[in-house]
């Protein structure tokens, strides 16, 4: 769930203009794990991703003093991240997976919900991997951002209708990838 932007959102920002270490590492700290994820759904590819984090973020730092509120603080960051991914990607064309992933869930869980879980990480990570970089990105920042289309178009540069077109064409893509697979929840 995302954080409402806030006074302190601006002012933090406005700090790491005026080049304020603490500022900044307070910024990384608030966005580093939301914008890895983002990133780790849709460049797929584990040895990029902290690369295009740490760009994205040496981007922010370097053109702090250029936010100029117009959109929300976030939306600023993530447009600037999704940028970095897409030239990531056309750089890049050896796909590689995140086998690590299935291993990450918690040792407390009993086997038989660990085996729910473990089938239905692989099954959705699957069907996101059949999906194109602008549609897998729709889909992380609509649903695990909870970012609105408007947000969505600024980031990604686009019309709101093209969000919607993307969020449509991915919706159907994940339904038939996981067509009798999991109950019918997109």
């Amino acid at each position: 769930m995302t954080q409402p932007e806030t006074t302190s959102d601006l002012q933090l920002i406005a700090r790491v203009g005026q080049r304020d270490a603490e500022a900044f590492d307070e910024l990384y700290r608030k966005y580093q794990a939301r914008l890895g994820r983002f990133l780790a759904n849709v460049v797929r590819q584990p040895q990029i991703v902290e690369e295009v984090l740490d760009d994205t973020l040496m981007v922010v730092w370097e053109r702090a003093s250029d936010f100029k509120g117009e959109s929300k603080l976030s939306t600023w960051i993530f447009a600037i991240a999704y940028r970095k991914a897409m030239k990531a990607l056309r750089r890049y064309d050896a796909p590689l997976e995140d086998h690590e992933a299935e291993n990450r869930l918690s040792p407390e869980a009993d086997p038989e919900q660990t085996f729910g879980q473990t089938r239905l990480h692989a099954l959705l990570r699957a069907a996101m991997a059949q999906l194109s970089p602008d549609h897998r990105a729709v889909v992380e920042l609509t649903y695990f951002q909870d970012l609105s289309y408007r947000e969505i178009a600024a980031i990604m540069e686009c019309p709101v209708d093209t969000v919607k077109t993307r969020m449509f064409y991915a919706r159907r893509q994940l339904k038939r990838c996981l067509d009798g697979e999991l109950p019918d929840w997109i």
